[in-house]
């Protein structure tokens, strides 16, 4: 990888992970029109780097509203907590489940395939981004004729929550939080109360993910030369600040539009990008 290939794929990861618009198709396609191949492990390794650094700028956004809500007392903690491990456990059970399912589907027999070769299709990753498209303008017309009352989410509420995260970590373009806000409002939680909780989900969910990858890295037995690995982990490293710079200004973004009622241009563009997704796909990427 180039240094200008790293950077333009840290943008990316960084704006587009935590914008409701899906990192993983714009990156996807970012790399086949570089020519890049998403399996290399080069590029696992950076993909590492990149949602640690969109971790930290989650955590470094929004601690203070955490630590005011969530931490309040210790009541209030408990009720977060046990919120968030309700969330995460259906996410993490749902997601292994329908990995596992489409796996046995589209890969009958094959004893060592597993759902991360789907991810550079282009036919699956159009269809998913424009159905949660679709989501957000139908979460964005909900809120608008009925205002959400509650101020965090309920265990049902945040069960819902976890559900449909666990429905969108399989799917390469079905954006984890263009998602699970859109199913926040739709459930009846204030829309800046579903902001933060879905990413204080998406901080619990990282590590995981993360250590996933790297296992990734280690099972098809990737080896560097003693050059390579540094040079690699000097550009890895790069990319996950970037990739940190861009994730604030995409938080702040976030925000700013959904107090400003602009939700539903996200839909928009999620389904437009679909359809250039789709295009691209015809067109033989």
């Amino acid at each position: 990888m180039s240094v200008i290939q790293v950077v333009v794929l840290a943008v990316i990861q960084g704006l587009a992970e935590l914008l409701p618009v899906s990192s993983s198709a714009h990156v996807v396609v970012a790399e086949k029109l570089m020519g890049l191949d998403p399996s290399a492990p080069a590029l696992t390794l950076l993909l590492v780097l990149l949602h640690t650094g969109t971790m930290f700028a989650v955590i470094v956004y929004f601690w203070r509203s955490w630590l005011h809500t969530y931490c309040a007392s210790r009541e209030a903690f408990a009720r977060f907590a046990v919120r968030v491990i309700i969330a995460t456990a259906l996410t993490g059970g749902i997601g292994l489940l329908l990995a596992n399912l489409v796996t046995r589907i589209v890969f009958p027999g094959a004893a060592h395939a597993d759902v991360e070769q789907l991810f550079s299709h282009l036919e699956l990753i159009a269809p998913a981004l424009f159905l949660v498209g679709v989501l957000i303008v139908i979460s964005y017309g909900y809120e608008r004729r009925n205002a959400p009352k509650d101020a965090e989410p309920s265990v049902a509420q945040s069960a819902v929550i976890g559900v449909v995260q666990g429905l969108a970590l399989p799917f390469r373009g079905f954006s984890r939080s263009g998602a699970t806000i859109s199913t926040g409002m739709l459930v009846g939680v204030e829309k800046g109360a579903a902001e933060a909780f879905s990413f204080a989900l998406a901080v619990v969910l990282t590590p995981p993910v993360v250590v996933r990858e790297a296992l990734r890295l280690r099972k098809h037995g990737a080896t560097f030369a003693p050059a390579e690995l540094h040079a690699d982990i000097l550009l890895s490293i790069l990319g996950g600040v970037l990739a940190f710079v861009a994730g604030l200004i995409a938080l702040k973004w976030l925000s700013s539009w959904l107090e400003r009622g602009r939700w539903i241009y996200f839909g928009v563009y999620c389904m437009i990008a679909a359809i250039v997704v789709a295009a691209l796909h015809f067109a033989g990427f």
